[in-house]
């Protein structure tokens, strides 16, 4: 006798645990799918953000007009961020006439770090969710899998005659929760390592930036607190 042994009705046909397993690893597959695409939408707004903010400020616009346009901004890239708390710190300890060069720019870069912290934390964001749906996924599947083919060889135990017929679908029912879980993982482990190579590439731009503020900042400190020249009698 023909058995139906389609996708649909070995979901069906499966035990009550089994299929809350399924049920949770598609609605955890479909978070993560979701997390994918907005993760895709915003580190592609950071990056063009960025690199857009990097050319206004190597284009030769003054550090006060640049600082003034981030202010006004209600959206702004990481980088301009970055760039306006350094700049924030760096006049407000010229306003207190600290005269010190070192201090001027261990200000501003302490100002920068801590930024630069608060931006990555927010392009990290559902990161760890992605690295948590690859992990766990394949072992909720192979749980899924195995309480399955248990339930499966405990109805064998009650027949007198026990043929492939017989076994292959509740073992199929089962191996469907364990597909379910690598449908799951997969998508989530392939995207996790591209976002990570791409944050990361997006920190070390962050950090470049930072110190070659720095050394734009640390020549205007010096200027600053250098002596004015004397002048001959």
């Amino acid at each position: 006798m023909n058995q139906d042994l389609s996708i649909f009705t070995l979901v069906l046909q499966a035990s009550l645990i089994v299929q809350i397993v399924m049920a949770g690893l598609l609605i955890v597959s479909l978070a993560s799918w979701s997390a994918i695409f907005a993760k895709i939408v915003s580190l592609r707004k950071v990056r063009a953000g960025n690199d857009n903010f990097e050319r206004e400020f190597w284009a030769g616009k003054s550090l006060n007009d640049l600082y003034a346009d981030a202010a006004q901004k209600a959206s702004s890239s990481p980088m301009e961020r970055i760039f306006a708390s350094g700049m924030r710190e760096f006049m407000k300890l010229r306003e207190r006439r600290v005269a010190d060069a070192g201090m001027l720019l261990d200000g501003a870069r302490r100002a920068m770090r801590a930024s630069l912290q608060r931006e990555l934390d927010v392009i990290e964001t559902n990161l760890s969710f992605l690295a948590s749906v690859g992990s766990v996924s394949p072992y909720v599947g192979l749980f899924g899998t195995v309480w399955g083919i248990m339930h499966a060889f405990i109805g064998l135990s009650n027949l007198q005659q026990v043929t492939l017929a017989t076994v292959a679908p509740g073992i199929a029912e089962a191996l469907v929760a364990t597909a379910i879980g690598l449908f799951a993982a997969i998508p989530a482990v392939i995207a996790y390592n591209r976002f990570a190579r791409d944050i990361d590439r997006i920190a070390i731009q962050l950090e470049t930036f930072i110190e070659e503020f720095s050394n734009i900042l640390q020549r205007s400190a010096s200027q600053a607190a250098a002596p004015p020249a004397a002048t001959p009698r």
